[in-house]
C-alpha cells in the first residue's frame, strides 16, 4: 500500500527558512506542510523569538526534534561527552550529523517526503541532499525548483529520447521546434549540463518543470506518487534583498542578530552582527562575529568559553587569547578596513561586510 506523501520544511533559525515558511504559506497554501526545527540546545535567544513570531503567524506549532531526547542534558552535551570532550570543527562536523541530520531523518522515517529548502536565486550552492530514497529536495526561491541528482536524471544521454517526447507533447506550437531542438541536444564540452540546464528555463521554466514532473513518474522519487504539484508554476528567483522584504512585511520579522551594531575602536567607527543562524558558539563564525558574542551576549561567550580545554578549541586560536585588548583591537581594525573596501551602497542589515560567508558552512544549521 502506498504511504501518503509528507510535504516537510526545517525551520533553522536563520532568515531563509523563516522566509520560505512565510513565502509557502501566501503563495501556496494548499500544501500541509510540517515544519520542524532541530533544536541543539545551544542557540542565541534571537533564534528562539524567531520560531516563537513565526508560529504565531503559520498559526501552527513548529515541532521541536532533540538529538538526545532522552538524555538529562541538551542534545550538545550529550555527544560532547559521547565524543569525549572533542569539539565540532569544519574538518570533523559531528554536530550537524549528529544534531541536525539525524534527527531529520529519524524525524521523516521511511515515508514519502518532499522536503522544502530555503535556497535563494542568488546563492551558488545545493545544500543537503539526503542519502535516503524516501527524501526530495524541492528548492522554491530558485528558478530551477529541482535538486541536482534530479538534474542529471533528466538530462542524462539515456534520457534524450523520452525529453524529446515530452517537449513535443506538452510544449506550445509556436516554441515547440526551438524547445525540443534544446532537449535534444546531447551532453558535450560545448554544451554542458549547466549550459543545457539554463538554456531550456530560459526557454520556458514552467514547461520544463512540467517536463521533469512527467519523467519522475517513472522513478522512486516521492514527487512521483503525486498527481500534481503547484510549485510547477513557479518561476520566481528570490534573492536577499526578497527575504528581507518577506520577512519585515510579514510581521515576523528579521532576526535580530543580523542588524547592525556600531563599534569604534581608535577614534574610527565600525560596524559587526551575525551572518548566520546557529549555535552560539559555532566555528563558522568570523573573528569579528566573535567579538560581537562577547560584547552582545558575554554571557554566551563565558559558556562558549568554557568549552576550551584540553587542547580543544572552536578554531586555530583560543577564545581566551582572542578576548585579550590587544587582539580585540585588531579584529575590530581589521573589520574596519574590510568594511571601508567594500563600501556600497547603504544597508539596514550588515550586507557589505558578510560577503559570501553565509555560504560558507552547513545548509543544514543556517538556511
Amino acid at each position: 500500500m502506498t504511504k501518503p506523501l509528507r510535504h516537510v520544511l526545517g525551520i533553522s533559525g536563520g532568515k531563509d527558512s523563516a522566509a520560505l515558511a512565510i513565502y509557502l504559506r501566501h503563495k501556496h497554501p494548499e500544501l500541509q506542510l510540517e515544519y520542524y526545527f532541530c533544536d541543539t540546545g545551544k542557540e542565541l535567544p534571537e533564534t528562539y523569538t524567531l520560531i516563537s513570531n513565526l508560529e504565531n503567524y503559520l498559526g501552527q506549532k513548529i515541532t521541536r526534534l532533540e538529538a538526545a531526547e532522552e538524555s538529562p542534558e541538551n542534545s550538545f552535551d550529550h555527544f560532547v561527552k559521547v565524543y569525549g570532550g572533542y569539539l565540532p570543527s569544519s574538518s570533523a562536523r559531528w554536530c550537524t550529523k549528529k544534531l541536525k541530520l539525524e534527527p531529520f531523518e529519524k524525524f521523516v522515517g521511511n515515508e514519502p517526503v518532499v522536503s522544502y529548502v530555503g535556497i535563494r536565486g542568488d546563492e551558488d550552492r545545493e545544500g543537503y541532499i539526503s542519502r535516503k530514497t524516501n527524501i526530495q529536495s524541492i528548492f522554491p526561491f530558485r528558478r530551477n525548483i529541482w535538486s541536482e541528482d534530479v538534474v542529471q536524471k533528466v538530462l542524462q544521454a539515456d534520457g534524450l529520447v523520452r525529453l524529446r517526447e515530452l517537449y513535443e507533447e506538452l510544449s506550445e506550437p509556436a516554441q515547440q521546434a526551438r524547445v525540443v531542438t534544446l532537449a535534444e541536444t546531447p551532453l558535450s564540452r560545448s554544451f554542458t549540463q549547466t549550459q543545457k540546464l539554463n538554456a531550456l528555463l530560459d526557454a520556458d521554466t514552467r514547461l520544463f518543470n512540467k517536463v521533469v514532473f512527467q519523467m519522475l513518474r517513472d522513478t522512486g522519487y516521492p514527487l512521483s506518487q503525486a498527481e500534481d504539484f503547484s510549485l510547477l508554476n513557479n518561476d520566481d528567483n528570490l534573492i536577499r534583498a526578497d527575504i528581507f522584504k518577506l520577512l519585515r512585511e510579514s510581521g515576523v520579522g528579521v532576526p535580530a542578530y543580523y542588524e547592525k551594531i556600531t563599534f569604534e575602536v581608535d577614534g574610527l567607527q565600525g560596524e559587526y552582527a551575525r551572518s548566520r543562524s546557529g549555535c552560539f558558539f559555532c566555528f563558522f563564525q568570523q573573528k569579528i562575529e566573535w567579538v560581537w558574542l562577547y560584547e552582545q551576549h558575554p554571557d554566551l561567550f563565558q559558556r562558549a568559553l568554557a568549552y576550551e580545554r584540553d587542547g580543544y578549541t572552536w578554531m586555530e586560536e583560543s577564545l581566551s587569547d582572542l578576548i585579550k585588548p590587544a587582539r580585540l583591537r585588531q579584529i575590530k581594525l581589521d573589520a574596519i578596513k574590510k568594511q571601508s573596501k567594500a563600501k556600497g551602497p547603504s544597508s539596514m542589515f550588515l550586507l557589505d561586510i558578510l560577503d559570501d560567508e553565509e555560504e560558507v558552512g552547513c545548509a543544514s544549521c543556517f538556511i
